[in-house]
């Protein structure tokens, strides 16, 4: 086709366009082919991808159709508020009944080991009960996911209330170790699984600029839940015996895990999210197992601090009733610290507030913890220790979000909850093993610290890639434009290509401060 001149005006006949528009078919991508290319970004996330996957342009011709940018929809975009306060209320209630109830088992195992209980039962065993119960909650995390997949959040989350009813009604009755493993172990884990699975997906989804401070909201509940049951179940167990503590807390689990299911509304269909329960493809990237080694040393440091406070307090003299009293002031602690982590996420960076946090965790272990020896000093560490220590839950599913991008958050969390059946099992054990080597809790003590402080390298690195990441679709962004730029100015056809910005390098970048 002839090109008019400038002084020619463009006849605008149907056979003309069709003939346009044909020979530019393979000029531009329909909108399907686009989605496509831009499946698993949040809106967020598009609005920083490189030019040439945001929009799709034909040749500069003067007689050729242009495709404009792709036109978001709107509709798909999180409401950054209204029934998601909604949903918070609710996740942070399911927290508070199950791995609230969960922290305060350390009360439950000072009776236990006080009143031989279960005679011939040891401490190893116990200890493997509270690992259990942690355990098997991520132990389960496919299935929940699954569940999720085929039927919906609310259908996962009244599984879940069935297994935890079960397994404190079913604890009431248990005379032997072999009975509190099935029931206070692995079937309070699945129920808290199921529960946790079907609920921590769904506040992120109703948030963008809030995100950060409406999950850590939502975790704060297991803190609050913790204090308020290490209290409860102390008093229940010495005034109305154990059983029908169990029974007790059963009911309460049932009545408020079962409003907070129904209440309970997901955004899965609007965002699109991926519900696969394994995701082998995800292994393939680096970010995601830097994720994951996050999570295992976090967990192997928590799970210590969680269940071994109380009984550090005996350890130095105090009472049963004072080492309550420590593990009720940490669970205080978390729920009193993680939203203003989500608060100041939103504000400096979510990988950075979650680093910063952990390190702090492993800090306070090594300088506080260790010289803590009576018990205001413990009450002080078990304050601001707490505050910190849960930072892992506070941000799991932001920082998954910021990482692997909102569609993926599920599938990926779902692999992070099983990578966390090791180190919830085994850590608890490798402390008490560690503290009848040396005699005291010293070892203990360091080993925490130090799983802290692996677990914040991991971060440091994570948050390396992530700058690099932003630098690369920054990069990619600014060559595209500038090779438009050249496509439509003749006096620069012929000359030199345009200059290119050369990446940073990675430890340059592990020492930039950058919110991400």
């Amino acid at each position: 086709m002839a090109r008019p001149k400038s002084d020619e005006p463009l006849q605008e006949n149907s056979g003309t366009r069709q003939a346009t528009i044909a020979d530019d078919a393979n000029h531009y991508q329909s909108p399907p082919d686009i989605e496509k290319e831009t499946a698993g970004y949040s809106a967020s996330e598009r609005n920083n991808l490189p030019l040439e996957t945001a929009s799709r342009t034909t040749r500069k011709n003067s007689n050729v159709v242009t495709a404009g940018p792709l036109v978001e929809d709107k509709s798909n975009e999180p409401p950054d508020g209204g029934y998601g306060w909604v949903c918070v209320a609710c996740a942070f209630c399911i927290n508070a009944h199950t791995w609230g109830l969960n922290s305060s088992y350390g009360v439950f195992l000072a009776h236990y080991l006080a009143n031989n209980i279960y005679p011939g039962a040891t401490y190893l065993e116990f200890a493997f009960v509270g690992g259990l119960s942690i355990s098997q909650a991520m132990f389960v995390s496919p299935v929940a996911t699954s569940t999720t997949r085929l039927f919906g959040s609310r259908t996962t989350l009244l599984i879940g209330v069935f297994f935890e009813t079960l397994a404190l009604i079913g604890a009431s009755f248990a005379k032997e170790i072999w009975q509190l493993f099935l029931s206070q172990g692995v079937c309070f884990g699945w129920g808290m699984g199921f529960l946790f699975v079907g609920s921590v997906g769904v506040p992120p989804q109703w948030f963008s600029k809030r995100r950060s401070l409406a999950n850590a909201t939502a975790a704060a509940g297991s803190g609050f839940g913790g204090l308020i049951y290490s209290l409860a179940a102390n008093a229940m167990i010495e005034r109305i015996s154990l059983p029908w503590a169990f029974r007790i807390l059963g009911i309460l689990a049932f009545s408020v895990n079962t409003i907070c299911a129904l209440l309970m509304k997901d955004r899965n269909k609007q965002i699109g999210s991926s519900q696969l329960a394994f995701d082998y493809k995800l292994f393939k990237r680096v970010e995601f197992l830097l994720l994951l080694g996050w999570g295992f040393f976090s967990m192997l440091g928590y799970i210590v601090l969680l269940f071994s406070l109380p009984n550090f307090a005996t350890s130095v003299g105090l009472t049963q009733k004072q080492g309550s009293v420590v593990g009720a002031i940490l669970n205080l602690g978390q729920g009193l610290g993680r939203p203003p982590i989500g608060y100041f996420s939103d504000s400096v960076g979510r990988i950075n507030m979650a680093t910063a946090m952990t390190f702090l965790s492993g800090l306070f272990a090594l300088v506080v913890w260790i010289f803590a020896k009576s018990y205001g000093v413990l009450i002080f560490y078990a304050l601001i220790g707490g505050s910190v220590a849960g930072v892992f839950w506070a941000t799991i599913a932001p920082v998954t979000a910021e990482v692997m991008g909102l569609k993926r958050v599920p599938a990926a969390l779902s692999i992070v909850w099983l990578w966390l059946v090791l180190p919830t099992t085994f850590s608890e054990p490798i402390a008490l093993e560690i503290e009848n080597f040396d005699g005291n809790y010293l070892g203990t003590q360091i080993f925490t610290g130090f799983m802290y402080i692996a677990a914040a390298a991991c971060g440091w690195f994570l948050r390396a890639w992530k700058i690099g990441e932003l630098e690369r679709i920054a990069r990619e962004k600014e060559e595209q434009s500038e090779g438009n730029d050249v496509a439509t100015d003749d006096s620069r056809l012929g000359g030199a290509e345009p200059r290119k910005a050369l990446p940073s390098s990675f430890v340059s970048r592990l020492f930039r401060w950058k919110k991400v």
